[in-house]
């Protein structure tokens, strides 16, 4: 009697054992096909065992040319593993020679990237430097420095103490004569200011007054018109220069012509910052002095637009 269970009643086993025998009666009808097609080449030794039915009631899938299915896995010879192995190795360097050129491929990137960039601002770089006005006067530091007059020795000039035997006072020169172009005096009411201007900016030239810068703008004229002067020395003639607040007036003269300026910008700069210097495409005047009081280890400067 043949065995009516479902697929479903079977045990693995029993399902393992019929999928062999099915494998195994395809293989021996497609041999067949091709032995009658002429196209096998002797006789093959499944061609000589008959087929097997696919299961009874008494047989339980179990048939003698069928062997259970063991679930195991052959062991890898020796010479397999050793293949095994150096196909790893082989694996491995390329990867590690992929990251290789993968890495120098982007540091070359990065330096061509930077090159470019420095190529780029080059050009922007020369003409801003063409553009950059130079100052009148081959200065390296502003002038008006010297120690605190609380110091020992009082007030002297920022020159270095070994050559300080050798700076010889400049002889004295005449307050130039009033005339239609240098300027000659300044009235700063804001802060009670009515001084003599004379030309030059040397540690002598500030003994007598506010100096001019020679070369710079004179009174009413497009251009920088810088104008120094001591505070706590001399005469202290800038000591409240710090007082002046934006939009604070002050006149120029020059002779007795009048100019009038206005106090746009205020700010407090190290000694070698001497681009204040540096001439102006507008009529402005910028007043310079040593910051702070009896200290004198910065400059203030203030600068004032022509009023119109």
């Amino acid at each position: 009697m043949a065995d009516r269970r479902t697929v479903d009643e079977l045990t693995i086993e029993e399902l393992e054992q019929l999928l062999l025998i099915k494998r195994r009666q395809a293989r021996q009808e497609s041999l067949r096909r091709l032995a009658g097609q002429g196209r096998l080449a002797g006789q093959s030794p499944m061609l000589a065992e008959a087929p097997k039915p696919l299961a009874s009631a008494g047989s339980r899938f179990h048939s003698p040319n069928v062997q259970p299915w063991s679930g195991g896995s052959s062991t890898p010879s020796k010479g397999g593993r050793l293949r095994d192995r150096l196909l790893l190795g082989l694996e491995i360097t390329a990867l590690v020679g992929l990251i290789a050129v993968l890495v120098g491929s982007y540091a070359n990137l990065q330096l061509l990237n930077n090159e470019v960039a420095v190529a780029r601002e080059m050009p922007t770089a020369v003409a801003a430097a063409a553009a950059t006005p130079t100052p009148l006067v081959n200065f390296d530091r502003l002038p008006g420095g010297h120690t605190s007059p609380r110091s020992p020795g009082g007030a002297v000039p920022d020159v270095p103490a070994h050559l300080q035997q050798w700076v010889q006072p400049a002889p004295l020169q005449p307050v130039p004569t009033p005339s239609a172009a240098l300027p000659t005096r300044i009235v700063i009411p804001a802060i009670g200011i009515d001084a003599p201007i004379v030309n030059g900016v040397t540690w002598d030239d500030l003994k007598k007054g506010v100096g001019h810068l020679p070369g710079s703008a004179n009174p009413g004229e497009r251009g920088n018109m810088y104008l120094a002067a001591h505070n706590d020395i001399f005469g202290e003639i800038f000591r409240d220069l710090e007082k002046l607040e934006l939009g604070d007036e002050f006149t120029i003269y020059s002779g007795d012509q009048p100019y009038r300026y206005v106090v746009t910008s205020k700010r407090v700069i190290d000694p070698t910052d001497v681009s204040v210097m540096y001439s102006s495409t507008e009529p402005i005047a910028t007043l310079q002095t040593c910051y702070p009081y009896l200290v004198d280890t910065y400059r203030l400067v203030v600068v004032g637009e022509l009023a119109r």
